[in-house]
């Protein structure tokens, strides 16, 4: 599985972790990301998501504590887990690396959180957590 990540849309993650009480949303973005952008608000299924930065702000090096604090917060390899960050490509590292270290049922969140840009270069409007109409927070 660590070459193949499934992509899973938003939408479809939301209605798994609804459904699966051991199912996890591990949002990797940095820390300014998730209060600057906003995260998901997963409060109304009594969830919260895992914050776990993928690179650590402000040098953006890849954490090398990264699969040790994935099991302080609770993930176990047998949960299902949905990687998150921005578009896409920091989840698909981080779920590869869990896949490679015995995380069984791992999945990128298609599109992240804001998507890819626009015609004017601007995140948030074609696709992603945010464009489909999800819960999330801000500040």
């Amino acid at each position: 599985m660590s070459e193949d990540i499934p992509n899973v849309q938003p939408e479809d993650v939301w209605e798994a972790l609804k459904a699966d009480p051991s199912a996890k949303l591990v949002d990797v973005r940095t820390a300014p990301e998730w209060s600057f952008v906003g995260q998901p608000d997963m409060s109304s299924i009594g969830k919260q998501p895992v914050r776990i930065q993928w690179q650590v702000y402000p040098g953006m090096e890849v954490d090398s504590d990264f699969l040790h604090k994935l099991r302080m917060e609770g993930v176990e390899p047998e949960d299902k887990v949905y990687f998150l960050c921005r578009s896409g490509v920091r989840s698909t590292a981080a779920a590869k690396l869990a896949a490679e270290n015995g995380y069984g049922r791992v999945f990128n969140i298609a599109d992240g959180f804001e998507g890819p840009k626009d015609e004017q270069g601007h995140r948030g409007t074609v696709a992603g957590w945010k464009r489909s109409g999800l819960p999330w927070t801000q500040g």
